[in-house]
This record gives structure tokens, C-alpha cells and sequence, in this order.
């Protein structure tokens, strides 16, 4: 058992692992890095020393640093970093870095989830069909959003897509998830016909003297592969001009894919397969949502609700 390596050492160890062995995405390791040297920052402070070894820590400095954080940090914050600190202490178990894991105990802050942001399939369409024209920009544009709504991608793997990774006659799409995981997911004739009519204007995209990147799928009107933060201010404005929903964004298109598959009858492991997700519990958040998204629903809109809200919601 080796118990006296430094803590700062074995942070920076793990995080190469999450880089290079779990091929985690930079915005992960990014959290990680940050929650895990905050809690280095602290630990060396509370016990008064530069040099904090991993037999230092206690669930008492962790309980510590956690009631510390409560007093400023929201409770989705706090949970963050408990998750992050429970990852790091499981790595080292698995490593037999240590024998005794100080954060076994700790307890996540119970959290109320707010509804994802969703979309009737009226106002989807009206989204998705607002790039109506026959610039390169706009042509890229509509095949962008038929991809998200259609077949559910994350906006990384959307900006991720080159061209080679399309195969149009079979109605495929070769995609790049979290973990370097590669999945195929299929594209359905709407897209497939957005990215045709795209494909024969995007080489109006290019620089005037640079050209333009011969790979990626999506490009902007400078020849570059588009990148995540101009897809979601083109999604919030598609968002705004076609359904009147300021709220848009690209994970709220492939919440909605989720949801309407679900309510057309898909099953559960065809939407995990589908959004890449590696564990069907995550997927199955979808028919929490469906319900809470009914109710929702029912509540703002039939007359008997508002009477029980009225009185307190205790008529029968």
C-alpha cells in the first residue's frame, strides 16, 4: 500500500489518465482539473502545509472542504465536485494506490432537475425549416439543424463530422462520441436531402485565399470547420425566428429527437443507440421527461387543472 505519494502529484497523474487511457473530452478534463485543485488549494491551507499527501486526506477534510463550498456554491455545484473527488479516490482504489477510499461516504446534494428545454414537433419543423434559401450558408444551416433534430447528435459530434464520415446512398452517418466511441446512426430522408442540396454549395465556402478545410462536413463562410459556439447562436436564432422560442439550443433539439421517438413508439435501447449514451439509465431520464413534460402540459392547459390549482390541487 503507497499512501505517501503527494496529493498534487497523483491529481496530475489522473488527469493524464482521464486524457490519454479514458479519452475523456477537454470540457471533462477541464472540471476535473479544476474541482480536484481547488480541493488541493484547500487541503494545503486547512492543514497548513505545501506538500499534502494522499495520507493526509480524511472524509473529515473532504466533509470540510464540501461544507465549505455549500456556503457559496449551488447544490449542482457541490455535487460536481463530489463526483469528481469520488472519481479520482475509485481511480486509485482500482490502481491500489490507496486501500481506504476517504470518499466512499460522502453524499451527493439532492437535486431537482428542471425540464429539459423541448419542442412540439410543429414548432421542430418550423425551426428546422427556417434556412430557407439557396446560399451556401443557408443550405449548410438547414442540413445542420436536420442533423441535430433528426438524428440527435451532440453539437460536438455535429462540428466533429467530416465528410467521408456520410454515406448518403445507405442513409448513415458515422459518428465520434464522448470517449472516442464510435457509433452509426442513421439519417432520415429530409436530412439526407438537405445535405445533398448542401454538398453542391459548400464549396462556395472558402477563404479567398486560405481555400477551405477539405474534411470537415460543416464549414463557415471562412473555409473553417465550424466551431460549437456558432452552431448554438444559429440554433437560438432559428430558435427565435421560426417558433418564437428565444430559449433554443443544440442539446434542446436532441432532447426533442429523444422525445418524439419515444412517443412514436421507439424503444429505449434504439435511443441509447441512437445518442450514444453508454448506459440505458441515462436514457431512461427520456420517459421521466415525456411524463413530466405531459404534465407540464396539462397543467398550464386543461380547465380542470387550473381549478385544482386554484384550490390548492386537492379536488379529486
Amino acid at each position: 500500500m503507497v499512501v505517501s505519494s503527494l496529493l498534487r502529484d497523483e491529481v496530475e497523474s489522473f488527469l493524464v489518465h482521464l486524457d490519454k487511457e479514458r479519452r475523456c473530452s477537454p470540457h471533462t478534463v477541464s472540471a476535473y482539473r479544476r474541482d480536484l485543485r481547488q480541493f488541493i488549494e484547500f487541503a494545503e491551507h486547512k492543514l497548513e502545509s505545501d506538500a499534502v499527501r494522499l495520507s493526509d486526506v480524511t472524509v473529515y477534510l473532504l466533509r470540510a472542504w464540501l461544507g465549505d463550498l455549500a456556503r457559496t456554491r449551488s447544490a449542482a455545484t457541490v455535487a460536481r465536485k463530489i463526483a469528481a473527488i469520488q472519481t479520482f479516490y475509485r481511480t486509485l482504489m482500482r490502481r491500489r494506490i490507496i486501500m481506504d477510499n476517504p470518499a466512499a461516504s460522502l453524499s451527493t446534494p439532492k437535486l431537482r432537475r428542471p425540464l429539459p428545454t423541448l419542442c412540439d414537433v410543429d414548432a421542430a419543423r418550423e425551426i428546422v425549416q427556417m434556412p430557407d434559401g439557396s446560399t451556401a450558408s443557408l443550405a449548410r444551416d438547414r442540413a445542420m439543424l436536420e442533423v441535430l433534430y433528426g438524428s440527435g447528435l451532440r453539437v460536438s459530434e455535429l462540428v466533429g463530422l467530416d465528410i467521408h464520415d456520410m454515406d448518403l446512398e445507405s442513409a448513415t452517418a458515422r459518428v465520434l462520441g464522448k470517449g472516442s466511441k464510435e457509433r452509426i446512426v442513421p439519417l432520415g430522408e429530409p436530412c439526407v436531402r438537405a445535405l445533398r442540396t448542401y454538398l453542391t454549395v459548400r464549396g462556395e465556402l472558402r477563404h479567398p485565399t486560405l481555400g477551405q478545410d477539405d474534411k470537415a462536413l460543416f464549414l463557415s463562410k471562412r473555409g473553417k470547420r465550424m466551431g460549437v459556439r456558432r452552431v448554438q447562436t444559429l440554433v437560438h436564432q432559428y430558435g427565435a425566428l421560426g417558433a418564437g422560442r428565444a430559449d433554443m439550443h443544440p442539446h434542446a433539439l436532441r432532447h426533442t429527437c429523444a422525445t418524439h421517438m419515444l412517443g412514436g413508439g421507439a424503444d429505449l435501447r434504439a435511443i441509447q443507440e441512437l445518442l450514444g449514451h453508454s448506459s440505458l439509465s441515462t436514457t431512461q431520464r427520456y420517459t421521466h421527461v415525456s411524463i413530466e413534460h405531459l404534465m407540464a402540459v396539462y397543467d398550464r392547459a386543461h380547465p380542470h387543472a387550473r381549478g385544482k390549482e386554484k384550490s390548492g390541487r386537492t379536488k379529486s
